[in-house]
């Protein structure tokens, strides 16, 4: 705005900037400042800027002396393959290793954004990987055999950006490739005729890939007859006009809700915006994954279909919908459901909730009403508040999405429209906290169950 008023004077306080911003209440009356959310970005900053000391709160330091590097390790915590291999100009830094996983996680950074949909950096970065290992070994490896269970990094430095969306999500610049791809052909093959060790132990990750790649094809002649059968099940998926990365001005709006049955797919449909809002209709409850190799997605016809509709089979990268939503019921077997598409997701990819596109459809609980009010409310404590500024209400609890009728529902998935985004700080933790949640320790979950009952 315009600056009104303007002072000069003496302070004890040492030359710097402050900034500060306030939420506006009227626009945002219950806002919450996610911790973790601030902790996560001041690490990414301290990663970006080592040597830069960051203070939280006046006491919290967030430090990195290794960059990327410290980035890497942080993510993984402890459980690459080999050392991570590092490299850093003035213009450019990145990071890689290997874990025992089979899914590739990337953090890719232009001036400083975090860019968690990749674009012409990270595709660059990739390239000059293969062409590294390639050009070091003497073979043509599969990009897909030095991808599986990569995590990297990349920051590039450049004059004049141009991203794909308003977001700043995707860097366009492909005048950016060629350096890109050479700097790190290069630098990745220097490291591995120095460091022959952990070439070695890169090879080795690399053949397994490889060898594990040639099974799932066989398994994916399987899915060849799911696809047959594709156009029955097409019925489930109610499609909408523009898709993510189509490059049209919709793109960034796409979004996919994952609903369980006909009913509460069926409002959904009704009320939803044909344009960029798609419903796919699970049926029954999905299988449990955790535990299992990636063919189950093939032998599996619900966690096959799924794969297809979002098109994630062999990379994010084709991702249609830019905002893959849970939408499930608010009772114990929708938690349930919503609990066994996380595992799914988080255990064959991973990347998809890494780069920010997993999300929770938070929908009402209750409707508080007399002749001349309506509330919707999201809580018990929301919906007794309103019940006491109303006096007498009608109160009505919905177990699930379908007793929602579409004429009610739209305005919960138009431009108010709540979603929880789906996050995770670190890759590390994730197997043990799905192996809690979702193994075969049930004396173990019943114990925690019984002791943290409130």
């Amino acid at each position: 705005g315009v600056l009104e008023k303007e002072s000069d004077g003496t302070t004890d306080e040492r030359n710097g900037t402050t900034i500060e911003f306030i939420p506006d209440t009227t626009l945002f009356p219950k806002y919450v400042i996610k911790q973790e959310f601030v902790e996560r970005r001041l690490w990414m900053y301290a990663y970006l800027n080592s040597g830069l000391s960051l203070y939280l709160n006046g006491n919290t330091r967030y430090y990195s002396k290794n960059g990327l590097c410290d980035l890497i390790n942080a993510e993984i915590g402890g459980e690459s393959l080999y050392n991570v291999v590092h490299y850093k100009d003035k213009t450019l830094e990145f990071s890689f290793t290997h874990t025992n996983d089979t899914t590739e996680k990337y953090y890719s950074f232009v001036n400083g954004q975090y860019t968690n949909d990749g674009g012409t950096h990270l595709s660059a970065f990739k390239e000059g990987l293969l062409r590294a290992v390639n050009e070091f070994s003497g073979k043509d490896y599969d990009a897909r055999d030095l991808r599986d269970g990569i995590v990297g990094s990349i920051a590039v430095k450049i004059q004049e950006p141009v991203f794909e969306s308003q977001t700043k999500n995707k860097l366009g610049n492909t005048d950016i490739k060629g350096w890109v791809v050479s700097t790190v052909k290069q630098a990745v093959e220097d490291y591995l005729h120095r460091n022959l060790e952990e070439a070695e132990l890169l090879f080795e990750k690399i053949k397994r890939n490889q060898e594990v790649r040639k099974e799932i094809q066989a398994v994916r002649k399987k899915g060849k007859e799911f696809e047959k059968r594709m156009s029955m099940r097409n019925s489930k998926l109610k499609d909408c006009k523009y898709h993510f990365g189509d490059r049209s001005k919709f793109g960034d709006d796409t979004m996919i809700f994952l609903t369980e049955g006909d009913s509460a797919g069926g409002s959904l449909n009704q009320s939803r915006d044909a344009n960029t809002q798609a419903v796919y209709a699970l049926r029954g409850k999905v299988f449990n994954c955790f535990g299992e190799k990636i063919e189950k997605v093939y032998t599996v016809e619900e966690l096959y279909y799924i794969m297809r509709t979002l098109d994630i089979e062999d990379s994010i990268e084709n991702l249609r919908y830019n905002k893959v939503v849970i939408a499930t019921d608010a009772d114990v077997d929708g938690l349930h459901i919503r609990n066994l598409l996380l595992t799914f997701f988080l255990t064959y990819f991973e990347s998809l909730v890494l780069t920010g596109h997993l999300y929770i459809l938070e929908t009402p609980l209750f409707r508080v009403r007399n002749k001349k009010v309506t509330y919707y409310c999201y809580s018990e404590e929301e919906r007794d508040q309103r019940a006491r500024e109303l006096g007498k209400a009608e109160i009505t609890r919905f177990k699930g999405l379908g007793e929602i009728s579409p004429k009610e529902f739209g305005q919960f998935i138009g431009k108010d429209i709540r979603l929880e985004q789906v996050t995770i700080d670190h890759t590390k933790g994730i197997h043990e906290m799905l192996k809690f949640y979702m193994g075969d320790n049930t004396p173990e979950r019943w114990d925690f169950i019984v002791n943290n009952l409130v």
